[in-house]
């Protein structure tokens, strides 16, 4: 009888909101440790969002990407470090060019040691001097995630750019 080995993996979620999730996506995917990075949609009220519903500003979800990670690999401080500088921060519902609610700043904690992290972080963040503004990063507790339509999965992948890793 042959038997196989089996290892089982054990992964961990994290959810961040940092304005457009193309990008987001690609520099979370290309951290060693992720397992996964999902875009899609989180913080509203309506169930099964679509992108232009997203997009209208009315539904309240934020673009954000779910991160599938192996803490033996990467620790959430890890994520949260990458999370802080692919974005601005203290920009209140835009990232550059993008504007609308949708595009906010945040955390979206999936246990209370994620909260309290988070938390730390955010205040060590904002104690720097990297900021001259507050931050604004909302941190509130995950809720139901719905993956975005499959045009803006990999997005970047599929249209040969390239992403740098902060």
């Amino acid at each position: 009888m042959n038997e196989t080995a089996q290892t089982t993996r054990t992964t961990e979620l994290a959810t961040f909101g940092a304005g457009c999730f193309w990008g987001v996506e690609a520099e979370f995917r290309a951290l060693p440790g992720v397992i996964e990075a999902t875009s899609g949609y989180l913080g509203g009220t309506l169930a099964n969002p679509t992108y232009e519903q997203v997009c209208s500003n009315r539904t309240g979800h934020a673009e954000v990407v779910q991160v599938r990670y192996d803490p033996a690999l990467i620790s959430y401080e890890r994520l949260l470090d990458t999370f802080w500088r692919m974005h601005d921060p203290t920009q209140l519902n835009r990232q550059g060019p993008d504007v609308g609610s949708q595009y906010r700043s945040a955390i979206f904690y999936h246990t209370p040691e994620q909260r309290a992290i988070a938390e730390s972080s955010k205040a060590a963040e904002q104690a720097s001097d990297r900021y001259r503004r507050p931050i604004v990063t909302e941190i509130t507790p995950a809720s139901t995630f719905y993956p975005a339509e499959e045009y803006h999965q990999r997005y970047f992948e599929k249209h040969g750019i390239s992403c740098k890793v902060h």
